[in-house]
C-alpha cells in the first residue's frame, strides 16, 4: 500500500513537470492565466463574429445572388437579329441583274404567354426571399455557437478558480497529515495519500488549462480571426434570464419568428408559384418576326411579316408531367415546414427543460450541497486533527466540495447554452433578457 501510494504521487508529479518541460521547450504559447487575462465582453464576440465569419459573408452574397435573378427572370428573351444573301445563280454574283438575287436582314421576338413572365419573377422573388431567412437564421446560428464556446471558456476559468482558490485546503490537509505523522500519530500512508490528492488537484488544473486553450482556437476561428496561440480572454459572467412558466409562449414565438420557419414558407410559396407556371406551359408562346430583302437596280425591295406558335402537341408526356412534378414538389414543401415546425417545438421543449431543470440544481448547490460540504469538510479536518476522523473522509469530504462547486458552474453553463439555443429559434423577443453577473439566475 505504502509503495502503491508513493508510486502514485510521483507519477502525478512527473506528468506535470513533464508537461511544463515540454511546452517551454516547444515554444508553445500558453493561455493568459485566471489572474491577469484581460476581460471580455460577450457582446463584443457577437458582434465580431457576425462582421467577420465567413460563413456569415457566404450566405450574404447568396441573398445578394439571389436578388439579382429577379429582373431576369421578369424581362424578355433576348431578341434575334438575322441577315444573309440570296443569289441567284452558280456562275456569279448577281445581285442587282437578277430579281432573287437579294440581301436579307430580319430581327424576331419572341413573347411569353400573359403570366408567364410575372410567374417566373415570382418564383425568383420567392427564393431570394427565402435566402435572406436562411441568412438571418445562419447569423442567430452563429451568435448561438459563439454563446456557446463563450460560456465553455467561462466555465474552463471557473475550474481553475476553484482549484485556486481550493488548494490551499488541499495543503491544509497535507500539513495535518505530516504533523500526525511526525507525532506518531499517523502512518506514513496517510501523508502520501493527501500528497497525491494534491498532485492529482494540480494534474486537473493543467488539463482545464489545456481545454482553455482548446476553446481559445475553436472561438477564435468562428470569430474569423486566423494565426495560433490566439487567446481571446476572459469572459464575463454574462447572464440571460428566461421569462417564461411555460414553453408555450416559446413555441409561438419560435414558430412566428424564427427565420427557418420563415425561408421555409417562402419555399413553398415558390413552390406554388411553380405550380402556376407549369399549368401555364399548357399555353403557347408567340414569335414575332419581320424581315427585309433588299434588291438592287430595277427590282423592289420586299419586306415580310411572320408570327409563329409553338403547339405543345406533346403536353401528355412534358406539360402534363411537369405539373405533377410541380405538384410533388409544392407538397413536399408543405411537409418540410411542418417537419421544421414539431422540430422547432421539440427543440424549445427541450432546452425549455434543461434551463428549468439547471436552474433549480444551481439552486441546490448553492444554497445547499456547498455550504453543508464545507460545514463537513471543516469538522472533518477538525476531527482528523484531533485523531477522531480518518484521514480518507476529510479527503472524501473535499473532494466533494470542488464536485459541487465545479456542477454549480456546468449548469449555469448549461442552462445559458439552452437560453441560447431558445434565443436562436425564436430571435430577440421580451422572454429573454440580460442581466449582470451574480444576479437571480
Amino acid at each position: 500500500m505504502n509503495g502503491k501510494l508513493l508510486w502514485l504521487a510521483l507519477l502525478a508529479a512527473a506528468v506535470i513537470i513533464s508537461q511544463a518541460i515540454g511546452a517551454a521547450a516547444t515554444g508553445q504559447a500558453q493561455p493568459v492565466p485566471p489572474e491577469s487575462a484581460p476581460a471580455v465582453r460577450l457582446q463584443a464576440l457577437v458582434d465580431e463574429a457576425l462582421a467577420n465569419n465567413p460563413g456569415v459573408a457566404s450566405s450574404g452574397l447568396l441573398v445578394s445572388a439571389r436578388r439579382h435573378r429577379i429582373p431576369q427572370a421578369k424581362s424578355l428573351p433576348d431578341p434575334m437579329v438575322s441577315f444573309g444573301y440570296q443569289n441567284e445563280g452558280w456562275d456569279r454574283y448577281s445581285w442587282g441583274d437578277r430579281q432573287m438575287a437579294q440581301w436579307m436582314f430580319g430581327a424576331s421576338q419572341k413573347f411569353p404567354f400573359p403570366g408567364k413572365l410575372g410567374l417566373q419573377g415570382k418564383i425568383a422573388n420567392e427564393d431570394a426571399l427565402s435566402a435572406e431567412q436562411s441568412y438571418e437564421d445562419i447569423k442567430l446560428q452563429i451568435t448561438r455557437r459563439v454563446k456557446d464556446l463563450y460560456y465553455d471558456l467561462l466555465l474552463n476559468y471557473k475550474g481553475l478558480d476553484i482549484i485556486n482558490q481550493r488548494y490551499g485546503l488541499f495543503t491544509e490537509l497535507e500539513r495535518a497529515a505530516l504533523a500526525r505523522y511526525s507525532a506518531g500519530l499517523a502512518p506514513q500512508e496517510e501523508v502520501i495519500l493527501a500528497q497525491t490528492e494534491k498532485y492529482t488537484l494540480l494534474e486537473k488544473k493543467q488539463e482545464i488549462t489545456q481545454k482553455i486553450t482548446a476553446d481559445n482556437a475553436m472561438l477564435a476561428s468562428v470569430l474569423g480571426r486566423s494565426g495560433t496561440g490566439v487567446s481571446i480572454g476572459r469572459p464575463e459572467e454574462t447572464v440571460y434570464f428566461l421569462n417564461a412558466a411555460t414553453a408555450a409562449p416559446l413555441v409561438n414565438a419560435a414558430v412566428s419568428n424564427s427565420p427557418r420557419i420563415k425561408a421555409l414558407q417562402r419555399m413553398v410559396d415558390k413552390a406554388g408559384a411553380e405550380v402556376a407556371f407549369a399549368k401555364k406551359q399548357y399555353y403557347p408562346d408567340f414569335t414575332v418576326a419581320g424581315q427585309v430583302d433588299k434588291k438592287a437596280g430595277a427590282y423592289m425591295d420586299d419586306w415580310s411579316l411572320v408570327t409563329s406558335v409553338n403547339i405543345p402537341l406533346y403536353y401528355k408526356t412534358k406539360q402534363r408531367e411537369a405539373v405533377e412534378e410541380a405538384g410533388s414538389l409544392l407538397a413536399k414543401a408543405k411537409e418540410d415546414l411542418q417537419a421544421g415546425k414539431l422540430s422547432i417545438s421539440s427543440d424549445i421543449e427541450n432546452y425549455f427543460s434543461v434551463a428549468g431543470s439547471s436552474k433549480n440544481l444551481m439552486q441546490l448547490y448553492k444554497d445547499g450541497l456547498v455550504p453543508k460540504t464545507y460545514q463537513d469538510f471543516e469538522s472533518a479536518l477538525s476531527g482528523y486533527t484531533a485523531g477522531t476522523v480518518s484521514a480518507l473522509t476529510a479527503i472524501n469530504r473535499l473532494k466533494a466540495l470542488l464536485d459541487y462547486e465545479f456542477k454549480y458552474w456546468q449548469q449555469f453553463t448549461e442552462r445559458q447554452k439552452a437560453i441560447a439555443g431558445i434565443e436562436a429559434l425564436t430571435g430577440r423577443t421580451s422572454y429573454i433578457t440580460e442581466g449582470g453577473a451574480n444576479g437571480n439566475q
